[in-house]
């Protein structure tokens, strides 16, 4: 089967935030868009993306997220779905700075464009979820984006409830070696992920 015709990879669906099933939340945390193999399949923001599994072991690490045991012997959207994997959030909501996995051939990721991310339906969206995060908080709710695109989309969202905003290179290889002293060179990709979940563990302990 040629490329012409074969399936699209990407099904391009919109991804609706995680929110916990009951409680307040007290941190959103916000990726760039789902990624083709995790969010794109499974319908759930990060679960099952190659930079996601660094994120749900912070969650995890702060009793943030029950995580099945399952989910990490093999990290991958679809089988999530296949089997009815999800994880349990607690206290943390979870979007995507656009919320579908951006794509023109449905077959190869396409970063969203500062077109797509400002339309007035993705800002309103945007608006809306931390307007749902921010409900019934005695504080600011604290906001943490990864990657330069969703540091720069939150800080554009109209009428949005106050928060306290952080941001972070986005978990992906390429990411985080963007992101590190001197672009990573001479640096092990393994400590980056390392430093990178230490971060994210801290902005996620109690304030």
């Amino acid at each position: 089967m040629n490329r012409a015709s074969a399936a699209p990879r990407i099904q391009g669906h919109p991804v609706p935030a995680l929110f916990p099933a009951s409680g307040g939340v007290s941190v959103m945390l916000f990726g760039e868009a789902p990624g083709p193999r995790g969010a794109d399949q499974s319908g759930i923001p990060f679960w099952g993306d190659g930079a996601g599994i660094t994120v749900y072991r912070a969650l995890a690490a702060t009793g943030r997220a029950e995580v099945p045991g399952a989910a990490w012997e093999d990290w991958d959207g679809a089988r999530f779905r296949a089997l009815g994997l999800a994880p349990v959030l607690r206290g943390t909501a979870l979007s995507n700075a656009f919320p579908a996995c951006p794509t023109k051939d449905g077959q190869h990721f396409l970063a969203p464009t500062n077109r797509q991310l400002l339309a007035p339906e993705n800002l309103g969206r945007l608006a809306a979820e931390l307007g749902r995060a921010a409900e019934g908080s005695r504080e600011p709710l604290r906001v943490i984006a990864f990657g330069k695109r969703a540091e720069w989309v939150l800080q554009q969202v109209p009428d949005a409830p106050p928060f306290t905003f952080h941001a972070l290179p986005h978990p992906s290889a390429q990411g985080l070696l963007q992101g590190a002293p001197n672009r990573g060179k001479g640096l092990k990709l393994d400590d980056l992920r390392e430093q990178w979940q230490q971060r994210l563990i801290a902005l996620l302990a109690p304030s």
